[in-house]
């Protein structure tokens, strides 16, 4: 690998010279800056900026693990985090959990391997007695997005259990009483505050929760259809569903389109999560859209403190969701 003195020697120069040039810590005379970049171009050299980064005690890098490629609300989520850090200078490691604690596991060991600046992390079902605590260990800056784990340390997620409830008390005052839900993974905070929504706006009208109604999607397109298809091919069918995330809806829609079911004639369909396309298609998928930008924008700001010596307290930080009503539910929105 070429060497700083191979430059000088190439450019006929002092290795203090190269280095005023690479750096820009001292005017270099036109002619002699470009001696030294021809010399740098034609013997390849490259500076070792991992080892000057080791040496400042920074790396410039942040992890983030993530289930990102089963769910659209997180490749938005890892589009925004991605942005926010480039524009701060630093360059992202993403890892895919897979929603898998010993996916995760091996995901950050590899990030902490790499000496990372700081963490990002949406928690897989037991993080708080693997993941995490291997984390906070090394002492590493870490902000848990999406779910909430009962560990110190900053925490940012959407509003889950008022927004859930908003969309099932919609249905309830259509008229509808057998409401299915389609709910995701257990274990994960999110599918237990979202359920919990949805139990309380049954129990707060007198109604009772009819297991043979709550489905088991496990944030999956293919268990949420296949879900959905037995609910629906059974008697008494459900006359609304409340699916849980983007994934489980596109599997509930798949169901639907199966059984040849129309949206909202034979069955009415709310979600949380929102799609970019949502508003483009028939039905107009009335949904609870969370603000990613915001949870993106607050989890890296969070991260950042914490790499500057921020040393206070942990912060736990709910973002609202809007609600965008529009045609699947069954009313036209005003």
């Amino acid at each position: 690998m070429a060497t700083m003195d191979d430059v000088a020697r190439r450019a006929g120069v002092s290795v203090s010279t190269v280095s005023h040039v690479l750096n820009g810590t001292r005017k270099v005379n036109e002619s002699t800056r470009e001696r030294v970049e021809t010399a740098i171009t034609e013997i390849g050299y490259r500076r070792n900026v991992v080892a000057r980064s080791l040496a400042a005690g920074r790396t410039h890098t942040v992890g983030l693990s993530i289930s990102a490629f089963t769910n659209p609300y997180f490749g938005s989520l890892v589009h925004t985090i991605e942005a926010m850090l480039s524009d701060a200078g630093l360059v992202m490691f993403l890892g895919d959990s897979h929603d898998d604690v010993a996916s995760e596991r091996r995901v950050v060991d590899s990030l902490l391997d790499r000496q990372v600046d700081g963490i990002i992390v949406a928690p897989a079902a037991g993080a708080e007695r693997n993941t995490i605590p291997a984390i906070t260990a090394t002492g590493t800056p870490l902000v848990l997005i999406d779910r909430a784990l009962d560990v110190a340390c900053d925490q940012v997620g959407p509003e889950n259990e008022e927004s859930a409830r908003h969309l099932t008390e919609h249905l309830l005052e259509l008229g509808h009483r057998r409401i299915a839900v389609v709910r995701g993974i257990d274990g994960i905070s999110s599918s237990v505050e979202r359920y919990a929504g949805y139990e309380r706006a049954l129990r707060d009208r007198g109604l009772e929760i009819d297991p043979d109604l709550v489905l088991d999607g496990a944030s999956s397109v293919d268990v949420a259809e296949r879900e959905v298809l037995a609910v629906m091919s059974r008697s008494p069918r459900p006359t609304a569903i409340v699916t849980m995330n983007n994934s489980m809806t596109i599997g509930s829609l798949k169901a639907l389109r199966g059984l040849g079911l129309s949206i909202p004639g034979d069955v009415a369909l709310v979600c949380y999560d929102d799609f970019e396309w949502s508003d483009l298609f028939e039905p107009r998928l009335t949904a609870s859209a969370q603000d990613v930008v915001t949870l993106g924008s607050t989890a890296v700001d969070m991260l950042l403190e914490r790499i500057g010596g921020y040393t206070g307290e942990p912060r736990r930080i709910h973002v609202p969701t809007t609600f965008h009503h529009r045609n699947s539910c069954g009313c036209t929105p005003a």
